[in-house]
């Protein structure tokens, strides 16, 4: 009997000091602050640690963003492709605007090769985290410009751009005159002025075209 008192007297003198303990455990982990989360890949796995792992998938994910790149060059390249689908470029659109700000975040986070991200687990979760929503994005975006082609506009507003795409392809054929490309490409930008803005790239490679017959 004597030893169940001593028993019961030693968990009284323990709970107060578990509590203290427990308490200042709780104090720890406020001030430390939350520990700071794995670098993850998209899909949430932990970045890989083995070097030649990492390699392969840094390796994978850029040749994807150099595959949706293309895809967006196949737009900025071709100005009736453009016409046909505008919401592509028109950032008033809440999914072209998401597309836009995500390829400038993988633009900017882009690696020159591969090897450089091998050292920094952190830098290389981000990449490919910004790969994948640049592509998500894309995907989106151009999804939407199918669906809608021109059907924000007026009918009135439909037929100038009509318009402005045969002039542009008149712009644009090397079988053309140089004063037939200018004028065509003057107009062209009349019948777009309110309604579409065509991409700095686009409008550079239609002048280079015109003033490159010229020189020639």
């Amino acid at each position: 009997m004597g030893i169940v008192f001593r028993l019961a007297e030693l968990l009284l003198m323990l709970v107060p000091v578990a509590g203290v303990v427990f308490a200042g455990i709780g104090v720890w982990r406020r001030v430390r602050g939350p520990a700071a989360p794995e670098p993850t890949d998209p899909d949430g796995r932990p970045a890989p640690t083995n070097p030649a792992t990492l390699w392969r998938i840094v390796t994978r994910t850029l040749e994807e963003h150099a595959r949706t790149d293309t895809r967006w060059l196949d737009y900025e390249l071709d100005a009736a492709k453009l016409l046909d689908f505008p919401l592509m470029t028109d950032l008033r659109a809440p999914l072209t605007a998401e597309f836009h700000k995500a390829k400038l975040r993988a633009d900017l986070l882009r690696p020159g090769k591969a090897e450089d991200l091998l050292d920094d687990r952190e830098a290389a979760a981000q990449y490919l985290a910004a790969v994948e929503d640049y592509t998500t994005a894309f995907d989106a975006a151009e999804t939407e410009a199918i669906r809608r082609r021109r059907s924000d506009f007026s009918p009135e507003q439909q037929q100038r751009i009509a318009r402005a795409r045969s002039l542009l392809s008149v712009a644009a054929d090397d079988g053309a005159t140089q004063n037939e490309r200018g004028r065509a490409y003057e107009l062209a930008g009349k019948e777009l002025e309110g309604l579409v803005v065509l991409p700095p790239t686009t409008r550079a490679g239609l002048e280079r075209g015109i003033a490159g017959q010229l020189d020639g």
